[in-house]
């Protein structure tokens, strides 16, 4: 049943219009910058290490296109290369198109996901009581609270009737309250691509896929281009206790990103992150499918502001940052047993895909069974180096 994409599903509505960059692993030279033009794929590693170095220009998206770079292969081909499963090992294939970046994300920027961790803490991770709590939550919060601005007078106002009512979470505090939330999804380097396996826990009974926007931050706090992300997301993990995060949301293979990063020129830009409607399909061996789409206008925190609680002189990121955006994906519809709503199943493909940024495929496996990440910083370094790229 499983389809991977090809190059057309997997580019932006406009093809190679944009200034698309990426990364590839090309076997005897190692993990490599990439320019995807309407010729090809063309290799700058010569002129930018680092995804990272090109982010950290004047204008990355300009320098892009000036770049000079063997065109190597089609994206068709890489694509076809990729999956774990077929892939030869002779040919180059697709990464995740970011690197020395720390792999951040932002939490509860949507409303309909923050009620949906307020419920999670509620029942303690346990499915079985979704459905009731839900209901309970909603009636006591009502739907007014989505109109609301983070860090408002009238956030903190509804904050102590909620608080006098017994109701108050930790969630509703990074929701509405003045600080947003922004954790480590994944360390440097990890984050899987397109085309290939994600991965959930085994231990996990309760997880979904989280379909976000990622802005990409230079060490200079400039937001420089975007691209897609899956925000996989351990539900009974977390709702246990929120210390648990890092065990819910930092797995081998859990942060998918891509296929690439398209910066920002005139035509894209930060009004383009806005208003993307971002549509997440997951389609199970099974039979099973589900359609759903979040837009971006109904962020409960605009994405620079979020990229500005990041970085600045609170916190510096000298080799810049990924951040993921949030998702107002709330997986309520039953899969399962009735009530429970929402989990994966070993072999399911999730597309997450808006037409600026094209298309994120990937297949959800065990995360002991995706592929293990092996190539650190000190390997990429030895790469580069041997083949006079730094």
């Amino acid at each position: 049943m499983n389809q991977w994409p090809d190059a057309a599903a997997t580019l932006p509505d406009d093809g190679t219009e944009g200034a698309l960059v990426g990364r590839v692993w090309r076997p005897g030279l190692g993990p490599s910058v990439v320019a995807v033009r309407d010729s090809g794929v063309h290799d700058v590693t010569a002129r930018f290490a680092t995804v990272r170095d090109l982010c950290e220009t004047r204008d990355p998206a300009r320098a892009l296109r000036a770049a000079d770079g063997e065109r190597f292969a089609g994206l068709d081909e890489l694509l076809a290369n990729t999956p774990p499963d077929t892939r030869d090992p002779e040919l180059p294939w697709l990464l995740a198109p970011v690197d020395l970046q720390a792999v951040k994300a932002a939490g509860v920027t949507f409303v309909v996901s923050m009620l949906e961790r307020v419920i999670e803490e509620r029942i303690r991770g346990d499915a079985s009581g979704a459905s009731e709590m839900r209901e309970k939550i909603h009636g006591l919060i009502g739907d007014d609270i989505a109109s609301l601005r983070p860090g408002s007078d009238e956030a903190a106002a509804l904050k102590k009737i909620l608080v006098a009512q017994g109701v108050w979470s930790q969630y509703l505090e990074v929701g509405i309250g003045p600080d947003a939330e922004i954790f480590t999804k994944a360390p440097v380097l990890a984050a899987v691509g397109s085309a290939t396996d994600a991965g959930v826990h085994s231990a996990s009974r309760w997880n979904n896929p989280e379909p976000e926007v990622v802005i990409v931050v230079s060490s200079a706090g400039e937001t420089v281009g975007a691209t897609l992300g899956n925000d996989v997301n351990l539900r009974d993990v977390e709702g246990r206790s929120a210390l648990l995060l890092p065990q819910a949301k930092d797995n081998n293979a859990s942060a998918a990103l891509g296929p690439l990063v398209r910066l920002f020129e005139p035509g894209f830009g930060i009004e383009d992150v806005r208003g993307a409607a971002v549509s997440l399909t997951v389609e199970g061996d099974d039979g099973y499918r589900l359609d759903a789409v979040s837009s971006m206008s109904a962020i409960s925190r605009d994405p620079l502001d979020l990229a500005a609680q990041l970085t600045g002189p609170h916190h510096r990121y000298p080799d810049g940052a990924v951040l993921y955006l949030g998702t107002m994906f709330a997986p309520v519809e039953d899969r399962d047993t009735p009530g429970q709503g929402f989990t994966h199943h070993d072999g399911d493909l999730v597309t997450i895909a808006t037409p600026r940024l094209g298309s994120l495929v990937n297949r959800i496996r065990a995360s002991e069974a995706c592929e293990p990440w092996t190539f650190g910083l000190a390997d990429l370094m030895r790469s580069l180096s041997a083949r006079g790229a730094l």
